[in-house]
């Protein structure tokens, strides 16, 4: 007659609060005390349900309370969402009656500006030609390495590589008679 086998151990994750009494229970099983183990928690755990039984029942006192609780939960949230509504319907009017007024040129800054705001136009600094001492911080380069990149670069390269680099985009050409990098848009 072959000899049975216990079949493989499970693990499982634990609480933390409950390893140590899980491992002494572990070592008791071990000890050969399963079947009182076995009884002594399922009286412990039914003396635990009964003290914490709910009644669940329709008219029970429990469910009455959560059903009062759910009603003023839901009245709260009604009266938020229309509240929410409205805000942003006076929000919207509001934003209509300014749109209207900037269309029509009602609306302008303080300054004395006859132009309404959708037809400003930026003026364009225009931007001067630069040395290597003053063209390399806004590049972002020191003035050596600028220079290097001009010198290994060809013109085409060098005027992709300074766009790349400038805040505005702009490309930098190199002069050599005036020894200056002057703007390419």
């Amino acid at each position: 007659m072959p000899e049975q086998k216990s079949p493989p151990s499970e693990m499982i994750r634990v609480p933390v609060p409950l390893i140590g009494v899980v491992r002494r229970l572990s070592k008791l099983h071990r000890q050969g005390h399963t079947i009182a183990l076995l009884q002594a928690l399922e009286e412990l755990l039914g003396e635990f349900d009964s003290k914490n039984d709910i009644d669940l029942t329709a008219g029970s006192k429990s469910v009455k309370q959560l059903e009062k609780q759910l009603l003023k939960l839901e009245s709260h949230l009604a009266s938020q969402g229309s509240s929410v509504e409205t805000k942003l319907e006076a929000i919207t009017k509001k934003l209509e009656l300014i749109e209207r007024a900037i269309a029509s040129g009602r609306l302008s800054n303080s300054k004395g500006r006859r132009q309404a705001y959708p037809s400003y136009q930026q003026t364009q600094v225009e931007l001067q030609p630069r040395t290597n001492e003053s063209l390399a911080p806004r590049l972002g380069v020191s003035p050596q390495s600028l220079i290097a990149e001009r010198e290994n670069k060809s013109a085409k390269e060098f005027l992709s590589w300074s766009r790349n680099r400038d805040p505005m985009s702009v490309g930098w050409e190199w002069n050599a008679l005036d020894e200056l990098y002057h703007p390419l848009r």
